[in-house]
């Protein structure tokens, strides 16, 4: 504390000294700043150097003037009210402001303005200093255009382009309006660009952009996000022809020639188009699915236009799908889980089916009845069969470990079942595991061995032959008749889930389930009830003697390295 008192003693002492004033001289002298002093009317009554190196006025011409030498015009008499009113109330202002040189010339500057008041408060004098921030400004002006503008062509760029959807997107849902994305793409430019030198292809994409901006509206945004990509926004349409009418517009303008080097230069462009509401409420989903447009309009032959529409999302999912799949057995994206089938007499677990799982390393899981039918519709089911075989013959050699008599059911696709070559396909596999075919049930629909009855009858008495099981997979849902089972060498009929979902709710059901059971028993064959997930359907088919259950009820299908603890630990529990 008593060094404290020292210094602020010291201090009081200088303020009042000469060499006090000699010091704050020294300071408005030297500094980098524009200083200014002003009486309290604003009159100057003193300015240092760098106020005359910033302005262009020496002291000698400004002493005795007011400070509204230097106003630009650029602000209006309210800014200058706010300005006296802040330093009233605060007594000082900080802030961005432009006056004029005396050559004339614009600048902005940093400015401070501190009032200097006497005893009772009231205002004497003010200071004023200020930098001059014009090349700052300027630097940062380029900067920002830079960020937001595509150098060569002078449009927006993506992040400008983005910043003004997402703007105007907003705009038009307060005030219930459409708008439109135009995705463009010029058609064949990498191969015209490779024919060309590369600053005529720089060229030629300013052309371009310059022909497009005269066929838009002023509130229109045309931008270029990347190689011959550019984007158009069309705010405020009343409904979807406007934008086909722009878009048939922009067409037309491509449609001279370009002169570069002397040469003409013919370019076209293919035009996706995407609305909102319609086809989507933000920027991503809008962009997106301009840009499937138009790679329809592409494949249709190109300088051409086309609408979104929800078909072409479906056509882009499968084939990427369609891409995934190629590859995801090279890339262990498939899986085998296996869900237990109980014997309901004995109460153990006598049969496990494999049912294949894909999790995708992009997507995550992907849904059985997504890529199934895809593999089907491709071909890709036979070589993703084979590996399901192999898989499941590894695994029931393992399983047999600790449940010797265990036997797997696989499901066979009716794409490789009506291959020539199958059961020898099938056959070699597993011979080849070292794992007997008795082991396996192979399952098939009614739909896949009616068609060509004949042909599915050796085919299927071959397999028996071999030693393997057979089963009718989701009986009821195809031919639904029970007259052609005693035809076909099946062990197994399974009664699909739909009948046994609905045994609670529809007494039909009820009796068509009794009724497949008792005729499938009077064929010798045995019968498996799908999709069991309640103890009163439970009970209902062990009262009409059906022989085994399968669904959730019992357990939902399990990656393999879960199995054994569950087939282990099971004890028959079901009453």
């Amino acid at each position: 504390m008593r060094g404290e008192r020292v210094v602020k003693k010291r201090m009081s002492t200088l303020f009042e000294t000469d060499t006090f004033l000699a010091i704050a001289y020294t300071i408005i002298q030297e500094a980098d700043e524009g200083i200014i002093v002003t009486d309290e009317n604003g009159h100057i009554l003193l300015a240092n150097p760098a106020f005359e190196t910033v302005t262009g006025y020496t002291q000698d011409e400004v002493l005795g003037r007011k400070t509204n030498i230097l106003r630009s015009g650029l602000h209006d008499r309210t800014f200058y009210e706010n300005m006296w009113e802040t330093l009233r109330d605060h007594g000082i202002w900080k802030g961005e402001i432009w006056n004029k040189r005396k050559n004339g010339e614009l600048f902005v500057e940093w400015l401070t303005i501190k009032a200097i008041c006497d005893a009772t408060g009231k205002p004497t004098h003010y200071v004023a200093i200020f930098s001059d921030v014009t090349q700052h400004k300027r630097t940062m002006e380029q900067l920002a255009r830079l960020s937001n503008y595509d150098v060569l062509t002078n449009v927006p760029n993506r992040q400008l382009f983005t910043k003004r959807l997402q703007h105007l997107l907003h705009m038009a849902q307060r005030h219930n309006q459409q708008l439109a994305i135009l995705f463009l793409d010029l058609d064949r430019f990498k191969y015209i660009n490779d024919e060309l030198v590369h600053y005529s292809g720089d060229l030629l994409l300013k052309k371009v952009a310059n022909r497009l901006k005269k066929r838009l509206r002023t509130k229109d945004t045309l931008a270029r996000i990347g190689g011959d990509e550019f984007v158009v926004i069309l705010p405020k349409l009343k409904d979807a022809q406007e934008a086909i009418h722009t878009a048939e517009q922009m067409i037309e303008a491509l449609q001279a020639p370009f002169m570069l080097n002397g040469s003409d230069v013919y370019i076209s462009a293919s035009i996706g188009i995407s609305m909102y509401p319609n086809d989507g409420d933000d920027e991503e989903t809008l962009l997106r699915r301009a840009d499937r447009a138009m790679q329809k309009a592409k494949e249709s032959g190109r300088n051409r236009f086309e609408l979104y529409t929800a078909k072409l999302d479906y056509q882009s999912e499968v084939v990427t799908l369609e891409n995934h799949l190629r590859k995801a057995i090279e890339r262990n994206e498939l899986h085998v889980y296996y869900q237990p089938i109980v014997n309901m007499k004995t109460k153990k677990i006598e049969v496990i089916e494999a049912l294949l799982r894909w999790n995708q390393s992009n997507i995550g899981f992907v849904s059985p009845v997504q890529f199934i039918p895809l593999a089907e519709e491709t071909g890709l089911i036979v070589p993703i069969t084979k590996w399901l075989l192999e898989q499941t013959c590894i695994h029931i050699k393992a399983i047999h470990s600790f449940a010797p008599h265990m036997k797997v059911g696989v499901n066979i696709s009716a794409v490789h079942f009506q291959q020539d070559d199958f059961v020898e396909q099938v056959s070699h596999i597993v011979k080849a595991n070292n794992v007997h075919p008795r082991f396996f049930k192979f399952e098939l629909t009614e739909s896949t061995i009616m068609p060509n009855a004949e042909e599915s009858v050796q085919k299927l008495v071959q397999l028996k032959q071999y030693g393997f099981k057979l089963a009718i997979d989701d009986f009821g849902t195809g031919f639904s008749s029970l007259s052609y089972l005693h035809r076909f060498p099946i062990d197994v009929l399974k009664i699909d889930q739909s009948f046994i979902r609905r045994l609670s709710l529809y007494s039909d059901d009820a009796t068509i389930v009794s009724t497949i059971i008792m005729m499938a028993h009077n064929l010798h064959l045995a019968v498996v009830a799908e999709g069991v997930e309640t103890e009163q359907q439970y009970a209902f088919l062990k009262a009409q003697r059906c022989d085994f259950a399968q669904g959730y009820y019992i357990s939902k299908p399990m990656p393999f390295n879960e199995l054994q603890s569950f087939i282990q630990e099971w004890d028959g529990y079901i009453k």
